[in-house]
C-alpha cells in the first residue's frame, strides 16, 4: 500500500509540472526564401526569407537543421517553399520544395 500511494504521489507531481512527463509540441509554419547555403553533410540548410510570425521569426537568414535526404537537388539561390518548426529551441524544416 504505501509503494502504491507514493507511486501516485510522484505521478501527480510529474503530471502538475509542464515539461516533465512530455515535452511541448512543435510549432510549425510555412514559408519561402533563398537558400543562401547547403550542407547535407552536416543536416543544415541557411535560407534567406520573410517574416515568420507563427515562429516569432523576423525577416532573416537563418540556419535550419533538416534531414540530409531532403536536400536533393537542392543549389545556393534556389528559391524554396517550406514548412518549419521551433521545437525545444531550434529550428527546424520538415518540408521542402522548388
Amino acid at each position: 500500500m504505501r509503494f502504491h500511494a507514493l507511486r501516485s504521489g510522484v505521478l501527480a507531481a510529474a503530471l502538475a509540472v509542464p515539461g516533465i512527463v512530455s515535452a511541448a509540441a512543435p510549432v510549425q509554419a510555412q514559408a519561402s526564401g533563398e537558400v543562401v547555403r547547403v550542407n547535407p553533410g552536416a543536416g543544415k540548410i541557411a535560407i534567406r526569407h520573410g517574416a515568420i510570425d507563427k515562429l516569432d521569426l523576423p525577416a532573416m537568414t537563418l540556419v535550419y537543421h533538416i534531414d540530409p535526404a531532403l536536400l536533393a537537388g537542392i543549389s545556393v539561390g534556389d528559391k524554396v517553399e517550406f514548412t518549419a518548426e521551433r521545437a525545444g529551441g531550434q529550428y527546424r524544416i520538415v518540408e521542402l520544395r522548388k
